[in-house]
């Protein structure tokens, strides 16, 4: 390697980072729980492959979400989005009501 190379290498490496975060996630679900206040339980289902017998599963988790204006009911589809820690187990914002219960 040249010693011009090699100087921009490490000008690269020892160069500060920006202090910018990258997207946060987000995930769609159904509201199973909206007794709490300002306070939902978000029921969420992807597919995983099963490790040995290479067989998709339905996964189900279950999020606590943070409604501000208590506008999400049982059985709406909602979509939220990860944020700071908002309380011992919240870490997630309502984002949107995609659908209202019949």
């Amino acid at each position: 390697m040249e010693s011009q190379e090699l100087n921009e290498l490490i000008e690269a490496a020892t160069k500060p980072r920006d202090k910018q975060r990258g997207l946060p996630k987000t995930r769609e679900g159904v509201v199973v729980s909206d007794k709490m206040e300002k306070t939902l339980v978000v029921s969420t289902v992807r597919l995983m492959k099963h490790p040995t017998f290479k067989k998709y599963v339905r996964v189900t988790k279950k999020f606590h979400v943070h409604d501000e204006r208590n506008e999400a009911k049982i059985g709406d589809r909602v979509q939220i989005v990860e944020t700071r820690p908002l309380s011992k187990t919240k870490r997630w914002r309502l984002l949107k009501v995609i659908q209202k219960a019949v």
